[in-house]
């Protein structure tokens, strides 16, 4: 699953420009787990010019890969590599010392055993993703879809991001502090109820929301209401408004003319000021800057925003 999860995400049909290698200890046939298996090309020398690296899961992972795996991801990671790792093979980035002293995350029934065995990591236990820059690491199987998504957002943005989330039939963005299990011991049901919430907050941004207007619409109360929303996203209702704001002024500067106290105004973040206050903390980045680098490919590429942006915001098509 991790194989085809990378394989239909980086896919070249995409038109976002990766061109995608597979490699293992030597070329040719690789074992693959319940009876399938795998033709790979390439061997590990392919590492040393990747820009990117991801390393899949592996069913030996209490087991530290053979030493040339293991000397080809340090040298990747030596000379800048992005080194990113889906379920179990966090083990893998861990037994290269590439975790060492950085936050990390694996399927949450492995993390007690990579916390174990890795006691220089910082293994969080109950989370999608983890992005610690240029070594990137998810919990199993379907978080590696999150994980490469987020990544393209990271390199190209949001509209590539969940362009290709449409294509596959993905959801488009799952944050990766949102948890991998939610608990079971729950008296009351409000997950649909509650994504029912945040469609409806969605679609309007640019209005004054907080918690009471959002616990109103579910039909709780706030207390029930944050509780709960927490436990569905990984974020308080107030931080899950902001970064959905935050969204949508990428949105807008990726695919607008609009000027950074329009788009402010327009996704509920009042002033100019204000937003790239939050952009700065939340992305590391100006909106001048991120519309420089996205707004740009954009442009190249001749894409055009979504046709239910607007309705997003609640704004009428004609």
């Amino acid at each position: 699953m991790d194989v085809g999860i990378i394989s239909q995400i980086f896919a070249p049909r995409h038109g976002l420009g990766y061109e995608l290698r597979h490699c293992s200890v030597t070329p040719g046939q690789v074992p693959g787990r319940d009876g399938l298996g795998f033709t790979v090309e390439h061997g590990l020398s392919l590492l040393s010019s990747a820009d990117t690296v991801i390393v899949t899961a592996f069913n030996t992972y209490l087991d530290p890969p053979a030493p040339p795996v293991l000397d080809a991801l340090r040298l990747a990671a030596t000379r800048g590599a992005r080194m990113v790792s889906i379920c179990t093979a966090a083990f893998a980035l861990a037994a290269a010392g590439l975790l060492d002293g950085r936050r990390a995350t694996t399927h949450w029934l492995r993390t007690a055993d990579l916390q174990r065995f890795h006691p220089e990591i910082s293994v969080v236990s109950d989370v999608l993703f983890v992005d610690e820059g240029n070594v990137l690491t998810s919990a199993g199987l379907a978080a590696g879809i999150d994980l490469c998504l987020h990544i393209i957002r990271r390199d190209h943005g949001v509209q590539a991001s969940n362009e290709v989330a449409r294509t596959i039939i993905a959801a488009p963005y799952r944050s990766g502090g949102q948890p991998q299990v939610v608990p079971r011991s729950l008296p009351e049901t409000l997950g649909d109820t509650l994504a029912a919430t945040r469609e409806w907050a969605l679609r309007r941004l640019n209005q004054p929301i907080g918690v009471p207007e959002m616990a109103r619409h579910a039909r709780v109360s706030t207390r029930t209401f944050g509780r709960r929303f927490v436990e569905d996203t990984g974020y308080t209702p107030m931080q899950w408004l902001l970064r959905a704001r935050i969204d949508m002024a990428r949105w807008y500067l990726e695919g607008s003319p609009l000027g950074v106290d329009q788009i402010a105004a327009r996704v509920g973040l009042g002033t100019g000021a204000n937003l790239r206050v939050h952009f700065q903390r939340i992305l590391g980045t100006t909106p001048t800057a991120y519309r420089k680098a996205f707004g740009a490919k954009l442009a190249e590429t001749g894409a055009q925003p979504p046709p239910d942006l607007r309705l997003i915001h609640g704004e009428s098509t004609a």
